[in-house]
């Protein structure tokens, strides 16, 4: 279907505002997208502006779980290129509340900029793109139905939430990874089942590192299951006191998704060393995952997320060790495994 695109825009200056919202919303991709090769940098900073659109709707407090997901299914109408992104764009941002971050704001108002640019790749990528963000806004927005501070059910329910949440994101970036190089493409069968555990790893992290700040909007994505073992409510966890009963479970969690970052670091180490740009975006934003983690595990009763954020020069110590590792399987294995070092496996 040809697509309802209602006017347009200056490549460049929609490429420059694209740039410029990636630094207002995401510290972590505004640094490891520039790092990809030209061919994918357009793409994959593209496509996550469009999952912190997904996003934004899932996090609104002030609309309902059907209203969202009357927008949820009206982005992916608009990716796809059925649906006029002006009107998503102006109805959507009437509904944001002063929650929203300055940055949400001015994405929602500029979202025809970024479709603009979305329909403009090639059908290889935008099918890429257009699948992750509709299983993504689907489950995302299905998961969203039955939120509650009483958490997931077990760490299957979790493995999904991660799925829909972010390991679609690391299929998405295998096709597009795959697309680029012929020799990527040689190793897909072996790179597609680890980028959903890729995916899983950072976002098990994120959810520790958010379970206060997710709490406070009224949500928990922690699975049940494991706290119960340990005598834990999780509906009565009261927010910003300290709680040591929650401490096993959180380590159990941390050993569970340390195990997703080790399937992360095979999936690097596949990347063919030719493609030094694709393995410093992969490769920065384990290595801060991983210090997250070590961050978590150190202060398990923690009671916001800040304390135990990492510090901007850890971020810098992570991107030169990456630069001058990423080319080396084997130094990055010994790096890794010190990194690691003390952290709790799965049981």
């Amino acid at each position: 279907m040809q697509d309802l695109q209602v006017k347009k825009f200056d490549w460049q200056n929609c490429i420059d505002y694209q740039v410029k919202i990636l630094e207002d919303v995401s510290r972590t991709f505004a640094l490891t997208i520039p790092q990809l090769p030209d061919s994918l940098r357009e793409a994959v900073g593209n496509a996550y502006l469009l999952c912190r659109l997904a996003d934004t709707i899932e996090d609104e407090t002030k609309i309902s779980s059907e209203e969202k997901m009357v927008f949820g299914e009206r982005l992916i109408a608009i990716v796809a290129g059925t649906e006029k992104s002006d009107d998503f764009a102006h109805d959507l941002q009437n509904c944001l509340s002063p929650s929203a971050s300055p940055g949400e704001h001015d994405l929602v108002a500029n979202t025809p900029r970024i479709i603009y640019i979305t329909h403009s790749f090639s059908p290889v990528q935008r099918r890429a793109i257009e699948r992750c963000v509709a299983i993504m806004t689907r489950g995302m927005m299905e998961f969203q139905r039955n939120a509650g501070t009483d958490g997931l059910s077990d760490i299957e329910e979790m493995d999904k939430y991660c799925y829909v949440v972010a390991g679609v994101v690391g299929e998405m970036l295998t096709d597009l990874f795959c697309a680029h190089s012929s020799e990527i493409e040689a190793e897909r069968s072996q790179l597609f089942p680890l980028s959903t555990s890729f995916g899983a790893g950072l976002q098990m992290t994120n959810i520790l590192k958010d379970m206060w700040d997710d709490r406070r909007r009224g949500a928990c994505w922690l699975p049940r299951e494991i706290f119960e073992k340990y005598g834990v409510n999780l509906s009565d966890v009261e927010v910003g006191r300290d709680n040591p009963k929650l401490t096993p479970g959180i380590i159990e969690l941390v050993g569970i998704a340390q195990e997703h970052l080790r399937d992360a670091l095979t999936y690097v180490t596949i990347i063919p060393s030719s493609e030094m740009g694709i393995r410093r975006h992969c490769l920065w934003a384990l290595g801060m995952a991983v210090l997250t983690l070590r961050r978590i595990y150190g202060t398990p009763n923690f009671i916001r997320g800040k304390d135990v954020k990492i510090s901007r020069r850890s971020v810098k110590m992570i991107i030169l060790t990456m630069n001058i590792l990423a080319r080396s399987n084997l130094a990055l294995k010994i790096f890794f495994a010190v990194l690691n070092r003390g952290l709790p496996r799965a049981t």
